[in-house]
C-alpha cells in the first residue's frame, strides 16, 4: 500500500458556492464520503483548513520573515486534504472523482514518501525510525 494526500484547492467560484448551500447539507455530503473511505478502510486521515488562522514563514530572508496568512490569491490555497492508503495512484484517482466538491474546486494527488523509500543507514533515519516505531506509527 502506498500513502496519497488529496488536497482540495478552492476558488473564488467555490467559495461562493458554499455560502449558498447549507452548513447541515455540506456536513452531510462530507460525511458520506469519509463514511464510504471509512468502510473502505483506506482512510489515514482528513482534516479542513482554517484560513482565518495562518501565519506563512518565508525564507528568503535571514531571519526568516513571519506574516499573516494566508498567502496567495484564493485560486491558490489549500483548504483542506484527505490522506489515504491504497495501492495505486489510479485508485487515489478514483476516491478523489467521487469527493464531494463545489465548481471550480481541485484536488492535487501527491504521493506521501515512505520511510523504508530512504537509506537505513543513515543516523537521522534511524532516529525518526525509532521514534515513529515508539509512537505506533510502524
Amino acid at each position: 500500500m502506498a500513502k496519497y494526500m488529496l488536497i482540495m484547492r478552492a476558488t473564488d467560484e467555490t467559495f461562493a458556492a458554499m455560502t449558498t448551500t447549507p452548513f447541515e447539507e455540506m456536513l452531510e455530503t462530507i460525511g458520506r464520503y469519509n463514511e464510504e473511505l471509512i468502510k473502505a478502510g483506506v482512510l489515514l486521515a482528513a482534516e479542513g483548513l482554517d484560513p482565518a488562522v495562518s501565519v506563512v514563514v518565508d525564507y528568503s530572508s535571514e531571519p526568516p520573515l513571519v506574516t499573516d496568512g494566508p498567502y496567495g490569491e484564493t485560486r491558490e490555497l489549500f483548504g483542506g486534504f484527505y490522506l489515504i492508503d491504497v495501492p495505486t495512484i489510479e485508485e487515489a484517482v478514483e476516491w478523489a472523482r467521487r469527493m464531494p466538491a463545489f465548481p471550480g474546486a481541485k484536488t492535487e494527488i501527491r504521493r506521501v514518501s515512505q520511510i523504508e523509500e530512504f537509506p537505513q543507514d543513515n543516523e537521522w533515519i534511524a532516529k525518526e525510525r525509532a521514534w515513529r516505531e515508539q509512537n505506533g506509527q510502524l
